[in-house]
């Protein structure tokens, strides 16, 4: 789907200067500020009634430590051009520590789960 401006100039639909389809950032890099590579980002976790995105859920996990999903605020995440990817501002350490969940063990996202997430992301 196309949106045609007051001149017919047609105009992007993935990304604008406010706006990115949840489909260019599906399966981006996210990195830590030292530019290790941390995950992915998996999908997204959006509010009904007023259709923000709270959480980016990464995809964190390799040979070793099997798959984990991390949910991250949203707001905690910087886009970094040079990178072509997100960045977060913690290690890969504090990250293994942050909230998280196994496929097949998705929690509730309820407000006492947000809070958990929003209180672990609040100390960096």
């Amino acid at each position: 789907m196309a949106f045609e401006s007051d001149h017919d100039t047609i105009l992007a639909t993935d990304e604008t200067s406010d706006l990115i389809s949840s489909e260019k950032v599906d399966g981006t890099a996210v990195y830590s500020r030292d530019g290790d590579k941390l995950g992915s980002i998996h999908h997204f976790m959006v509010g009904k009634r007023d259709g923000r995105v709270r959480f980016a859920v990464l995809n964190f996990g390799g040979l070793f430590e099997g798959d984990r999903y991390h949910p991250l605020p949203w707001n905690a995440l910087t886009y970094n051009t040079e990178l072509d990817g997100y960045e977060i501002g913690l290690s890969k350490e504090q990250l293994k520590d942050s909230p998280s969940f196994e496929r097949g063990s998705e929690p509730a996202y309820d407000a006492r789960y947000g809070r958990e997430i929003d209180d672990y992301y609040s100390r960096f």
